[in-house]
């Protein structure tokens, strides 16, 4: 009997999820890793950066997602503007319940081209908690219109009933394998986009991506 050989790992990607305090990054984050809800009063606020890694299988390939799960408080603001370097791909969240959130995604694109060290980096923007559409405040075809301003994918999503989660970070990391000029940027060892270990020790500006 054969032994089945696991799949060799392709290349490594780093993914932040940025936007506001409180629109649901952290619940994006365990719904597509851990596929798992945490109610909002079960949840604390992320401090500093906070990452999950996972494998992820695309048409017969494997990938190893580092996705980070950044702080939305203007307090963290400068602790986390070190982790945009070597990024492949970034998701803006904004709550489709917060006109605020979705108006303060001028201020994360911004932010993002100003500490991002990838021009081609993969930019999408998502509006979580679809499940609350009579709370709705930003109407779908308005964020699909910021998006196009901005070059950016788009979807809607709902970490709470997993609706649209996978599709989402499907989506992006297709379009990262897409553009070769992302790979060219990082340091390859045998094809592998390497991230340094000091990434696993939580330590801020420890990404020597």
């Amino acid at each position: 009997m054969e032994r089945e050989t696991t799949p060799e790992i392709a290349s490594t990607f780093k993914i932040l999820l940025v936007g506001d305090s409180n629109v649901g990054k952290s619940s994006i984050l365990l719904r597509f890793t851990d596929d798992h809800f945490l109610p909002p009063e079960d949840t604390s606020a992320t401090i500093g950066v906070d990452f999950k890694v996972k494998l992820y299988d695309l048409g017969g390939t494997r990938y190893k997602l580092t996705i980070w799960d950044t702080a939305g408080q203007e307090r963290f603001r400068t602790l986390t503007s070190s982790y945009y370097r070597g990024a492949q791909g970034v998701i803006l969240v904004y709550d489709m319940c917060s006109r605020e959130s979705f108006e303060h995604l001028n201020n994360w694109i911004d932010e993002l081209n100003t500490y991002c060290s990838n021009d081609d980096i993969i930019k999408m923007v998502i509006g979580n908690k679809i499940d609350k559409e009579s709370e709705r405040q930003v109407p779908r075809k308005e964020g699909a219109e910021y998006a196009r301003k901005h070059q950016t994918l788009f979807l809607e999503c709902s970490a709470k009933t997993r609706i649209g989660v996978q599709q989402a970070v499907e989506e992006l990391v297709n379009k990262i394998v897409e553009t070769p000029s992302l790979w060219r940027k990082s340091t390859q060892t045998k094809g592998v986009i390497s991230i340094d270990n000091s990434v696993t020790s939580g330590i801020p500006g420890g990404c020597a991506c």
